[in-house]
């Protein structure tokens, strides 16, 4: 899911809280997959949090080539 740019702001408690919720609604909306939260800080680099087995493909990623790749939301 892209969060936006504040989300950089909140503290690193606040920020794994939402990723927390953000989990648990992907889960009752059906969504059987890996979630990750993906956004811009303040100087444009991309930020995650995601499952540790895929932050390899995080690190390497650009957040322009995910923005082409969405293909469903989640309702939070």
């Amino acid at each position: 899911m892209f969060v936006d740019s504040t989300f950089d702001g909140r503290t690193p408690q606040e920020r794994t809280a939402t990723y927390t919720a953000l989990q648990a609604a992907a889960a009752l909306q059906g969504f059987e997959g890996e979630v990750a939260a993906v956004w811009e800080d303040s100087s444009g680099r991309m930020r995650f949090i995601a499952a540790q087995q895929q932050h390899a493909f995080f690190q390497v990623a650009k957040y322009s080539q995910l923005r082409t790749q969405i293909n469903g939301q989640i309702d939070f």
